[in-house]
């Protein structure tokens, strides 16, 4: 969507907040001997009290709140009876909404002690969204954000999932337009003022390959290397971008 008021910002902003205050209270609970399931139960409660409701069971029928993706797992995790272990990156992905405005975040959370390669990469995936958030402004187009998170990686020494990208959001979870993780040149779309969007990248130790699981929800890195994910919702402006889902 494309903000047309300060009503409309005011309304994002509130969602954006509760994101980010659900996804702290998801982090919390993040330690060994926790399972995905009881994690998941936190956000429930979480969105509950603030009088936030999660888009994915409502949009796609997702079977959880949140998405909570562990190791190999890139996106889209089902939260269920996964026990969480010293040294996992758990993903947690939450998409809600409130008054009909909705905002989208993700952070990679280290549990413990993690090797340096979980380290490094949850560090890159960060890293790779505040280059991006350079190039974030009116009049560039969206292949530029994905240039930005692309070179950032390849700095890094690993590798974007191609497959999978930033989007619009702010009245449905996925609109238009889509917001790649690399460059590619097809994706022009022109960053306009008040456009909202997620920049989200996400990132594997490996090749970067990955695919759908039988459970049809989960994607996985195909070489099982681990994966991470860090993503805010923002609003382009003609400066630097107004991020929604940070506190």
């Amino acid at each position: 969507m494309s903000i047309k008021s300060q009503a409309e910002l005011k309304k994002l902003q509130a969602i954006g907040r509760i994101v980010r205050m659900t996804l702290d209270e998801m982090s919390a609970a993040v330690h060994p001997g926790t399972t995905t399931g009881e994690i998941d139960s936190v956000g429930a409660a979480a969105l509950a009290k603030y009088g936030a409701e999660s888009s994915p069971p409502k949009v796609y029928g997702f079977p959880g709140t949140a998405c909570i993706s562990v190791n190999d797992e890139a996106i889209h995790g089902i939260p269920g009876s996964r026990t969480i272990a010293e040294g996992d990156l758990v993903k947690l992905d939450l998409t809600a909404e409130k008054d009909g405005f909705v905002a989208d975040a993700a952070v990679t959370v280290r549990v413990g002690t993690v090797s340096a390669t979980a380290d490094a990469l949850t560090r890159c995936a960060e890293s790779a969204f505040r280059q991006a958030l350079k190039v974030a402004t009116v009049g560039n187009r969206v292949y530029e954000i994905g240039r930005s998170v692309e070179r950032e990686v390849r700095r890094c020494g690993f590798s974007v999932i191609k497959e999978l990208c930033g989007h619009g959001v702010g009245r449905t979870i996925h609109e238009e337009p889509c917001v790649p993780n690399h460059f590619d040149p097809r994706f022009r779309t022109k960053l306009t003022d008040g456009l909202v969007i997620t920049i989200e990248p996400i990132i594997s130790a490996g090749n970067g390959s990955a695919h759908l699981q039988p459970d049809k929800w989960t994607v996985c890195t195909t070489d099982n290397s681990l994966a991470a994910h860090y993503e805010h919702t923002i609003v382009i402006t003609k400066g630097a971008p107004m991020l929604l889902t940070v506190a």
